[in-house]
């Protein structure tokens, strides 16, 4: 089925100052227009909607998470697909028109700032004829509690304990809405490794392998959870042999394979297929012993066999199947496993001991009806749920762990049914029964209350003194509705990734999700909307500063917010961002007593930081100088080198290492930054030192232009060119002034003439070199995150050409998939040959991304120069009233108390 988002009204956003949410919020999409599905956020948890008409996947609202999907809703026997959505900020709109005239459509919502989850299903008859329909919703919530493990990769709940596996879950999501029957195997080739298991993230199986989104992340869990052993078992494997269906040998290994605890034997890649076996025997070394003996992979969905206590399991797919058949030592055993679409069976010298099963004949969850409701408990955690119902069921059956309501309409034509849904959460079960039956006994109210709620929050964003932020938003009069749009949904943005629970008394505004990250932010992400964070959230944003210096930043790209902790591997841009955010900070608010705050800690957690109780402007001096202790004599001895590891800079572009000059054109501004404050603060030596600084850094800078607006890239071992939109945006934003004409002219004609495309923008020229190897839609070539929209036109318009930056910034929302920007943009071509953008959803792309308030930070700084830093800013602040021709203007844009 092919359908057209809807444009039916002439687009005046903006020109009455703030538009209303439902002008800012979504449109209808249809499913052959997007790849990745619409979110649902409630200012303390996210989940996603699938392929189907009621299910939910990825639900965390820490300290809860869901397992698997919530259930399916069928019609007369068959569970219809979603041929459209609408989302908005309080739910998504999900239909399926049947050609007999019976339209279906659900409204699924996360109640605001409650643990109630609400479904409204209407089947409307637009035929001549009464028509009777059985309507069938599957009930499942397996539903955990749990104050630890939410890293970026955040636990989640399967039938033997807690783990991350993003590739089994989205398996299970693809079966939703008539989607692949059968999720178990993964279909990507994969080494068998014998002993000592990795350490399963999202990981590329080679080490050197293509830096993919689809398999490629470290494992960036939490750190407050002590980590499952990862040992093999002592023994030997002899006669290993992979068979297919066929009989035909894909593996095998007759000679004897030694296994320890501490080591790792790997053998070819071959793909899971039905039919497959793996067969070998085994003996072990010692009783009692636990650890792996073998893994197709490492990946947490991985089929693994292994012992524990001496005695076999068998692990695939977020699953691990444990026996009784304890192994006697020094014996050799005969050990199967036969793999097929739907289960893998364990055998043991031929005897059947350990059978998968799919997802929803769980043992680890209890349901049960309780008067006319439904209840849910975990037996390995607190964590209960109850769905009631507006309209009761005529018959309530067991389904698995869970059950099946069921309800038969006889629906008039032109009429329609309509039928409510709730399910609670929490730990008290007798409240959380309270809360789903009111719920469903006032549903409608329950439904508008959340609806009105959502409309309260975006109106204080631009309200001075409002209850719900410490700050305010300018509201921004134009009559260019793009440019409008661009500003209104960017602040959108940042409202929906708001969350208010995580950390009481400190709003906390996430990185992305929902796949990922429920607590998590990223430092980088956060200063590309640092104007608007200061004005918004001076408060909150102290507050997270004051936190996050306070801990070994130096080695982490972000922080959990739940428990406090760093999070990841170390990022080369967190000197830059988080200079930024307290620049911006302190220069937005005027509040230069922060600079006296101690902060406890070390100037980022170094071995050779400072002792406790570092100022906030002894950080500032440690982020805003970091190049002073990244200069290599082998990359030139001046500009900084950061190093090998492309993980710690676009992490798809292999070249992208050493010295390069996005980065280091931030360096030149965070120094000639402070060379400003200095003056301030009366340091006239530190000031006239730090400017020189600048300049030859600006210098050595200068002779890494390539020309035709590529940059060099330089190593130890050589030196490449690139053409990457962050090198233009920082070196842009930096050198502006010192870029000769040419230089000038011919970065915005790279831009314009090889970057951006369809509305949005390639990150990397898809005719550089390396963009074959770099097939991200977030860094690479196949599109652009979500920020460098903002970024670009910021640096257009610092080069002169504010023309080009309006009108990048103006097509921005076409983008947005019907909603809100996510994490990766691609670029894709329509059947009419026109390329477009749309939020990707290959990998592990999230749908949602804070980054996307670039684009509103950028109509700030690129069309109002609202840029201010410690050597620009006055004591004045910034005015109330801000126009520009041509553009519009900015109202109640300061002072902020």
């Amino acid at each position: 089925m092919t359908t057209k988002t809807d444009a039916e009204h002439v687009d005046m956003v903006g020109a009455g100052g703030v538009p209303h949410l439902d002008e800012v919020a979504g449109h209808w999409v249809g499913v052959d227009e997007i790849a990745h599905l619409p979110s649902l956020r409630n200012q303390q948890g996210q989940t996603h909607v699938n392929h189907d008409l009621t299910s939910l996947s990825w639900l965390a609202a820490p300290p809860f998470t869901f397992g698997y999907h919530t259930g399916e809703l069928r019609m007369d026997g068959q569970v219809p697909a979603a041929q459209r959505f609408l989302w908005k900020p309080w739910g998504v709109l999900r239909e399926h028109r049947r050609q007999d005239g019976l339209l279906l459509t659900t409204d699924t919502r996360m109640a605001l700032s409650r643990d109630l989850l609400l479904w409204r299903i209407t089947v409307t008859n637009e035929s001549s004829e009464a028509r009777t329909v059985e309507l069938a919703q599957d009930l499942f919530a397996m539903v955990a509690h749990s104050e630890v493990g939410y890293g970026w990769l955040y636990d989640g709940p399967w039938n033997h304990g807690m783990h991350h596996d993003f590739m089994a879950l989205e398996r299970i999501r693809a079966t939703t809405g008539g989607g692949e029957r059968h999720y178990l195997l993964s279909p990507a080739p994969r080494r068998l490794r014998l002993g000592k298991p990795r350490i399963p993230g999202i990981q590329r199986d080679e080490d050197h392998g293509p830096m993919l989104l689809d398999d490629a992340l470290p494992a960036h869990v939490s750190h407050d959870k002590e980590p499952q052993p990862r040992v093999g078992v002592p023994g030997t494997v002899r006669g290993l042999r992979v068979e297919g269906a066929d009989g035909e040998v894909i593996l095998r290994a007759d000679e004897p394979i030694a296994l320890t605890p501490d080591g790792e034997t790997t053998l070819d890649p071959f793909a899971l297929s039905p039919g497959l076996t793996i067969g070998f025997e085994l003996r072990l070394d010692a009783a009692g012993r636990s650890g792996t003996v073998l893994t197709h992979g490492n990946h947490p969905d991985s089929l693994q066999i292994g012992v524990e206590d001496g005695r076999l399991w068998l692990g695939i797919t977020g699953e691990r199947e444990f026996t009784e058949s304890e192994l006697a030592v020094g014996d050799w055993h005969h050990v199967r496993v036969d793999v097929e679409a739907d289960h893998a069976v364990l055998r043991l010298a031929g005897s059947e001991i350990a059978r998968t099963r799919h997802w929803t004949e769980s043992r680890r969850w209890v349901s049960r009806i309780e008067d006319g409701a439904v209840a849910f408990a975990d037996s390995r955690s607190s964590a209960r749920a109850v769905y009631a119902f507006a309209g009761p069921p005529g018959e309530l059956r067991t389904e698995g762990a869970g059950r099946r309501a069921t309800w038969t309409c006889r629906i008039e034509p032109g009429r329609s049914v309509a039928i409510g849904i709730a399910c609670a959460y929490g730990c008290d079960t007798d409240a959380v029964s309270a809360q789903a039956r009111t719920a469903a006994e006032d549903f409608e109210a329950t439904m508008c209350s959340g609806e009105d709620g959502w409309r309260r929050l975006w109106a204080g964003m631009f309200t001075p003194g409002n209850p719900e932020f410490s700050g305010h938003l300018p509201t921004f009069t134009t009559e260019d509705a793009g440019l409008a749009r661009t500003y209104y949904m960017g602040a959108l943005q940042a409202l929906y990734q708001r969350n208010t629970r995580i950390r009481p008394g400190e709003p906390v505004f996430l990185t992305g999700g929902p796949r990922l990250g429920p607590t998590t932010t990223y430092f980088w992400d956060h200063c590309e909307w640092s104007r608007l964070y200061a004005l918004l959230e001076p408060a909150g944003l102290r507050s997270w500063l004051l936190r996050v210096l306070a801990g070994p930043y130096r080695d982490s790209f972000g922080v959990e917010n739940l428990g406090g902790e760093p999070l990841g591997n170390a990022y080369s841009s967190t000197d830059y961002a988080l200079f930024r955010l307290i620049e911006h900070y302190i220069c937005v608010t005027g509040d230069l007593a922060f600079l006296d705050e101690t902060t406890g800690g070390t100037t980022g957690g170094a071995t050779d930081g400072t002792a406790d109780g570092t100022t906030v402007l002894a950080h500032l001096e440690r982020l805003g100088l970091g190049w002073r202790e990244r200069r290599n004599p082998a990359t030139g001895g001046v500009l900084a080198d950061f190093g090998d590891d492309p993980w710690q800079l676009l992490e798809c572009v292999p070249t992208y290492t050493g010295v390069v000059a996005s980065f280091n054109g931030a360096y030149v501004a965070s120094t000639r930054s402070l060379a400003g404050l200095y003056r301030r603060l009366g340091r006239s030596e530190d000031a006239d030192r730090t400017e020189a600084e600048a300049g030859r850094l600006a210098a050595a800078l200068l002779d890494l232009y390539a020309g035709s607006g590529h940059w060099q890239v330089r190593r130890p071992d050589g030196t490449d060119t690139i053409g990457h939109c962050l090198d233009f945006g920082l070196v842009a934003a930096a050198l502006h002034r010192e870029l000769p004409d040419g230089v000038r002219r011919e970065m915005a004609d790279f831009v314009t003439g090889r970057l951006l495309v369809g509305g949005w923008m390639r990150a990397l020229s898809p005719d550089d070199p390396i963009a074959a190897a770099s097939d991200r839609p977030d860094h690479g070539a196949a599109g652009a995150f979500a920020a460098w929209p903002g970024v670009t036109a910021h640096g257009l318009a610092r080069l002169g050409h504010r023309d080009r930056a309006i009108a990048l910034l103006r097509d921005l929302s076409s983008a947005a998939s019907g909603g809100l920007w996510g994490q990766a943009m691609e670029i894709v071509t329509g059947p009419d040959g026109r390329q477009r953008a749309r939020v990707a959803e290959r990998g592990v792309a999230t749908r949602d991304c804070i980054a996307g308030a670039a684009g509103a930070e950028a109509v700030l700084s690129a069309l109002f120069d609202i840029n201010p830093t410690f050597a620009t800013v006055g004591t004045a602040g910034l005015p109330a009233t801000l126009s520009v021709k041509g553009i519009g203007t900015l109202t109640r844009l300061g002072p902020v108390a």
